[in-house]
């Protein structure tokens, strides 16, 4: 079960970790399908529905023996989109990812590093 309180960042983690904090990490990446209708007065019809995509990543900080979850939203598109598209969308979710990872790596934080990439490129 995870705890939901004032550690609701990656840096409320990073800095309790500089501090000398033992910190867990696990991490899990996801592909979020969303379904959105068009509101009035928005682009497209009322009734028009559209299926975008998040790509997320979930970490579960374990400290002082309780999990904290932080989801954290790296980009976003629309499903179907053309391919290359996604390709770019997947490329910039995982340098952001690892611009994350790099902060986490600093701190002392140890954790196995995933990628979108390495995890959704055979589905294309």
């Amino acid at each position: 079960m995870t705890e939901h309180s004032m550690f609701s960042r990656l840096e409320d983690f990073i800095s309790l970790a500089r501090k000398g904090e033992d910190i867990g990490l696990t991490i899990t990446l996801n592909k979020q399908i969303l379904t959105r209708k068009f509101e009035p007065y928005t682009v497209g019809e009322a009734e028009d529905e559209v299926d975008t995509y998040i790509f997320a990543a979930d970490y579960f900080f374990l400290f002082e023996g309780k999990t904290y979850e932080v989801t954290k939203l790296y980009a976003f598109g629309i499903e179907g989109e053309p391919l290359d598209i996604t390709k770019r969308n997947i490329a910039v979710a995982d340098e952001r990812l690892k611009m994350d990872y790099r902060r986490l790596r600093e701190a002392r934080i140890a954790f196995e590093e995933k990628l979108w990439h390495d995890q959704l490129w055979g589905r294309f």
